[in-house]
């Protein structure tokens, strides 16, 4: 008996996804809820469970295919698989070119991929390694996501060997390639596609404008030193910058509510909530996972909820739930060494945060030169809604909280 598989509800407003990746072949065992194919929405990567047990049987659709939510994508057949699997037609693949080991393998094409766990398969493809070169440490001898990632650094740590040109042509001698030059098309997935229109949208929709202020991150910087370690030891997470910028981003967003609002066509709609999107890198681009109620956590919650959507983010378990709503977003460009940038906003959110990295600078204090430990704030904003002096009203109150935290204990 054929059991179906089908496209799963993939949350509220989508209807369609895009097969990524196959993780089962026709003729592999399958159990029970097992993931056997990966689905891309706009926001986040979904894996389809197995609806019941059994051999995997005809693939209905190719990796690259749009479906739609109902959509028929396999079968699964009862019975067991037979010794070496089922045999399956071979595929016809056209003749290539060499290649450099510096282009991505394809996965899909490894017999070994078949076992590779959908994040580790995400670190194979980013890395570009190639999964039957490396020795897993896993149950069973699997490969792990660190097993890649210090595949990855041996890779970048051994110089790639040079290419050799290929004889050139009698008749055309000048279009013999370079040695060691190498080109390589990736289809552009469907998130970060998203991405790019979502961007672009903003730009062309919203009018958009960003100041900038600086801050004096030593109290913040002495009161982390400080209370570090007592925080981890009692909360179970470490205290960052981050729920410091969160909770004061929360002073300025009730002083200047029309910065936590958004405009639904010829309305503006204002929040009594803060929710706010954390900007956090993933495998396939940048995602925004939304912290709720900011302004009702604690410092630890804060701390807690951005740790768990890091990791899902590094992992790709990040669901839609995870990225549905938020009213203000916090990008910090800092981590990566950025010093100063104009953020865009987030639609249909009306303004971003955009935090930087911090180094000693010479500043002047009651009329003295001194070196302080400096960052550049940067406030987004679509100046359709938000006026100059609610926008720097709003990023100054963020940098007084920060050079003061006791205005975030008495709401200052």
């Amino acid at each position: 008996m054929s059991i179906e598989v089908k496209v799963p509800t993939l949350g509220e407003s989508v209807s369609e996804a895009t097969v990524g990746t196959w993780l089962k072949k026709p003729g592999d065992a399958v159990a029970l809820d097992e993931p056997i194919a990966s689905l891309e929405t706009d926001k986040v990567a979904i894996d389809v469970p197995a609806p019941a047990a059994g051999v995997m049987g005809a693939l209905l659709v190719k990796e690259g295919d749009t479906v739609n939510v109902g959509a028929l994508l396999a079968t699964i057949e009862d019975g067991v698989p037979a010794a070496g699997n089922e045999p399956v037609a071979p595929r016809e693949e056209a003749p290539r070119a060499p290649a450099s080991d510096t282009i991505a393998p394809k996965v899909e094409a490894d017999d070994s991929a078949a076992v590779l766990s959908p994040a580790v398969r995400r670190a194979v493809l980013e890395h570009g390694i190639d999964p039957s070169r490396v020795t897993g440490t896993g149950k069973d001898g699997r490969l792990t996501k660190e097993d890649v990632l210090a595949a990855a650094q041996s890779k970048q740590a051994t110089p790639a060997p040079a290419v050799s040109a290929p004889a050139p042509v009698a008749a055309a001698p000048a279009a013999a390639p370079v040695a060691g030059r190498n080109e390589e098309r990736v289809r552009m997935t469907r998130l970060r596609q998203t991405i790019a229109k979502r961007l672009k949208s903003a730009q062309e929709t919203a009018a958009l404008l960003t100041t900038f202020n600086d801050v004096d991150m030593t109290a913040v910087m002495a009161a982390r030193e400080k209370y570090k370690d007592v925080f981890e030891k009692k909360h179970g997470v470490k205290l960052g910058f981050m729920s410091f910028f969160a909770k004061a981003s929360c002073l300025a967003l009730k002083d200047i509510p029309s910065v936590n609002a958004q405009i639904d066509g010829d309305e503006i709609v204002y929040h009594d909530y803060i929710d706010i999107s954390v900007a956090v890198s993933a495998p396939n681009g940048l995602v925004v996972p939304v912290v709720r109620d900011v302004d009702k956590l604690s410092f630890a919650g804060i701390e807690k909820a951005i740790g768990d959507f890091g990791k899902k983010a590094r992992e790709g378990t990040l669901t839609m739930a995870d990225m549905a709503g938020g009213t203000f977003t916090i990008s910090n460009g800092g981590v990566f060494g950025g010093l100063m940038s104009t953020p865009i906003i987030n639609p249909p959110q009306s303004a971003v945060l955009g935090l930087h990295r911090i180094e000693d600078r010479a500043v002047v204090r009651n009329g003295e030169i001194v070196i302080r430990p400096m960052m550049y704030i940067a406030l987004s904003y679509d100046h359709r809604l938000i006026d100059g002096r609610e926008a720097v009203t709003a990023l100054k109150t963020i940098k007084e909280a920060i050079e003061d935290p006791t205005r975030l204990l008495i709401d200052l």
